[in-house]
């Protein structure tokens, strides 16, 4: 943790470089960096708009309503188990 007190945000791969080697690391923001995400979908947020259409690096949707047409795996929002399974697999840690 580190209080930025009016310096810059750092991008997401200066924060990755002070981390040990890990397997893998879920942060949550960045979401126009280039790196695999799941991107989430709630009908309560401001701004509904899809990012995936925009996207390559989105990989899958988790979404607290049923989505139609959408041609990324689909995820029910509280389905932490399914969402671990896909992040393993997609991650190559499924053994």
């Amino acid at each position: 943790m580190h209080e930025l007190r009016g310096e810059e945000e750092p991008s997401l791969e200066a924060i990755l470089s002070r981390l040990a080697p890990a397997d893998i690391v879920i942060v949550e923001g960045y979401k126009r960096e280039a790196h695999k995400k799941i991107e989430t979908r709630r009908l309560d947020a401001k701004d509904r708009t899809p990012l995936s259409a925009n996207d390559p690096n989105i990989v899958a949707v988790a979404a607290d309503s049923p989505l139609e047409g959408e041609s990324l795996p689909v995820f029910d929002l509280d389905d932490i188990t399914s969402i671990a399974d896909f992040v393993e697999r997609t991650c190559g840690l499924a053994g």
